[in-house]
């Protein structure tokens, strides 16, 4: 019998409703869900291998075990899960008591904030063991954000939020949500959204590099030398106060510090931003005048501007432009949301550099260290050197930077166990792999994006699928591993909850909950498997702002004085070198999206996208192999001719380089590509927070001749 399941999408931010139909225990449909509030119907082709993800053949189903034979060939077992949680317990408390607790080290990557009880449940472990050698994709990606909220907001999770169905103008750097759906901000149909709004005369600027598909339907489009927008928005920033006089307008009276801003803006003339950035002072002055001008405007900034080297200073400088023309909480603006499970008031706001990584001296945020320098507490002796590590949803080779020496650094780990549903260029170094339900086989709740939501809704959905009797969700890994644990340590275990019941007391206590006239729970989430609509996003300030002043931060120490120290240290680099980016598509988000053959077939998308120009320099054809080389290593990759990129920059997507020994990805191998994170430099982050530079790389491309090895 032919059954339809209401369930949202967990690929990427947008979580889009979606309508699977399913017969004789088989997936045969997967449809946007009209009835969604926030999605409307739409969906991305990523949905669709939902179905690809749940049937995959190489998705493990059972935990396994390394075994290397005496020639040194791997292979693996499966073994059951109490044998396979009994020795992860014990090697990690075996690690404790020889090394100390920071000989544990932790990496999550960006999949866990796609699932509830990977967020929920995993202090359940890490309780006994907290370790400051704590990792996660946060800061190989938007670190910059949650630290700008952190000293401007006072807490690590108040993103403002851009209101474009309402909006007039949108100033928007290095972001190209045609292809990310939204990132750092919930916005399915973002195509009709932006076409809506252009259609009722909203202004759309883009600044990247790349001629992106989002820069394509803009109104217009400026190259930008990349690692530069910090002069750009410095500029305009300038001109706002000095020229326009902008002041915040109604925000004023809970404005502290925006004179010591000032101060260290005089040097930032647009003339001088001319000149690094390639962008005329003539449009910088145009630009700033439009966002002063517009009734209501929206500065927003993303990948292109955070994994850069000045990538901190770049947001703080965006929130300051939204803040001085009055469109940091103003509909038309950018707004804060208020989510039903609102953690919010409930959740640390987030510390910076009370630690630092024992080896580069690297600042911690949130407990976290920057995971550019993983490999190098792995490989260096002495107290504190990671021994054992838990992976959870992360494939750090392909996702870090220099992933070529976090790679041969994982092989010399005592022990390491992987929660995963893959053996990838990560896990295949694991000694225990354990595999948590699919998707489609737990229940789910968001709890990560609606806080990042373009209107406040809230949607809870069933299991599409029973779990089947011999599988475990990650919960439940979590909950068993720290309830082995406390009896090895003579402790006490947390109490068991599952996450739904966790999820019901957060929206009985929430904005909505008991109490409220919505009178939300998870009962009642229940009857409304699309969802329900609590509203577009509303003026929520001082009351939302969590520091104990309520008011927004301007003159934080560090942003003001790297702001301050811009013009003395920005050097132009040599001119015979390029400059490297990357870039995303919208069939792919993480490396383990290669392994469904309809998010990859087609033509190679692994390409280094290059000028024609800078390719006749080099005496390079389209089509050609080239060899690109960083500080840290060189790799082979064929080029792309392309005119929608910049002269002097190329471009080449992450997430590739499947070519590695024994992993299992069928469908990856045969389109292997190449890791741009192989040439990614470990050294080269954002001065500021520690998060990795991917955009701005110096790099020589050079044509590999026929018969050359």
């Amino acid at each position: 019998m032919r059954q339809v399941h209401l369930r949202a999408c967990h690929l990427c931010e947008a979580i889009c409703g979606l309508r699977i139909s399913v017969e004789d225990g088989k997936v045969i449909g997967i449809k946007g869900d009209p009835e969604d509030p926030l999605s409307r119907g739409h969906i991305c082709p990523k949905a669709i291998a939902l179905k690809d993800l749940h049937e995959d053949k190489d998705r493990l189903r059972l935990p396994i075990r390394k075994k290397i034979d005496k020639a040194g060939l791997i292979s693996w077992e499966e073994i059951g899960w109490d044998e396979a949680l009994e020795e992860t317990a014990l090697a990690l408390v075996k690690t404790l008591n020889s090394y100390g607790v920071d000989a544990i080290g932790a990496y999550f990557g960006n999949p866990s904030v796609h699932n509830y009880g990977m967020l929920t449940h995993q202090n359940n472990l890490f309780r006994f063991f907290r370790t400051k050698n704590r990792f996660s994709a946060t800061s190989v990606d938007q670190l910059p954000h949650h630290l700008v909220s952190m000293w401007m907001f006072g807490h690590k999770s108040l993103f403002p939020i851009p209101d474009i169905d309402r909006s007039d103008y949108f100033f928007m750097l290095g972001a190209n949500p045609l292809a990310s759906n939204g990132s750092m901000w919930t916005v399915p149909d973002i195509k009709n959204r932006i076409k809506s709004f252009k259609s009722r005369g909203g202004k759309l600027i883009v600044i990247d590099p790349r001629k992106t598909e989002t820069a394509k339907v803009a109104s217009e489009h400026f190259f930008i030398k990349p690692g530069t927008d910090v002069i750009l928005l410095a500029a305009v920033l300038r001109i706002l106060i000095f020229d326009l006089g902008a002041d915040g307008v109604e925000l004023k009276s809970i404005i502290r510090g925006l004179d010591k801003v000032k101060i260290c803006l005089e040097k930032f003339k647009p003339e001088w931003a001319e000149t690094v950035t390639g962008i005329g002072a003539n449009i910088i002055r145009r630009i700033a005048k439009e966002l002063y001008d517009a009734p209501s405007a929206i500065c927003y900034g993303r990948m292109g501007v955070s994994t850069q080297r000045y990538g901190t200073l770049c947001q703080w400088l965006i929130q300051l432009i939204n803040v001085v023309t009055g469109n940091l909480d103003k509909a038309g603006g950018s707004l804060f949301t208020l989510p039903a499970m609102d953690q919010v008031p409930n959740t640390r706001p987030g510390g910076f550099g009370r630690t630092k990584s024992r080896v580069r001296g690297l600042p911690e945020f949130d407990n976290e260290l920057p995971a550019s320098t993983l490999a190098d507490e792995i490989l260096s002796s002495g107290t504190g050197q990671i021994k054992a590590l838990f992976t959870g949803a992360g494939n750090p080779v392909l996702s870090t930077p220099n992933g070529s020496k976090l790679d041969q650094a994982l092989e010399t780990l005592d022990f390491m166990v992987s929660l995963d549903f893959y053996i990838n260029e990560t896990t295949r170094h694991a000694n225990i792999i354990l595999p948590p339900t699919s998707p489609l086989e737990h229940d789910h709740y968001d709890l990560a994006f609606h806080i990042n939501s373009i209107r406040n809704t809230a949607r809870f959905n069933e299991p599409v699928f029973e779990k089947p009797s011999n599988a475990l969700h990650d919960w439940e890994i979590f909950s068993r591993l720290g309830e082995l644990v406390a009896t090895e340590l003579g402790l006490e275990p947390r109490p068991k909850f599952s996450p739904a019941e966790l999820v019901d007391n957060g929206l009985k206590s929430g904005p909505y909950g008991e109490g409220k006239k919505e009178n939300l729970s998870l009962e009642m989430l229940r009857k409304y498997p699309s969802g329900i609509d609590l509203g577009p996003l509303k003026k929520m300030l001082p009351e939302r702002l969590q520091n104990p002043e309520k008011k927004i931060i301007c003159d934080t120490k560090e942003p003001i004085e790297a702001l301050s120290r811009l013009p003395v240290e920005f050097e132009e680099q040599s001119g015979s070198d390029l400059y490297l980016i990357g870039r995303r598509h919208v069939r792919s988000n993480n490396s383990w999206m290669h392994n469904f053959r309809r998010l990859v077939k087609g033509k190679n998308r692994c390409t280094l996208m290059m000028h024609p120009e800078d390719m006749e320099k080099r005496d390079l054809r389209d089509g050609n192999a080239a060899r690109v080389t960083s500080r840290v290593k060189s790799i082979e990759v064929s080029v792309e001719a392309c005119l929608e990129i910049m002269r002097g920059t190329v471009s080449l997507p992450h997430g590739y380089g499947h070519n590695r020994k024994n992993i299992q990805l069928s469908v990856a191998e045969t389109a292997a590509g190449t890791s741009c994170n192989d040439i990614t430099d470990e050294r080269y982050l954002d001065k500021l927070s520690g998060n990795a530079a991917f955009n701005g790389v110096l790099v020589s491309v050079e044509n590999i001749k026929v018969g050359e090895k």
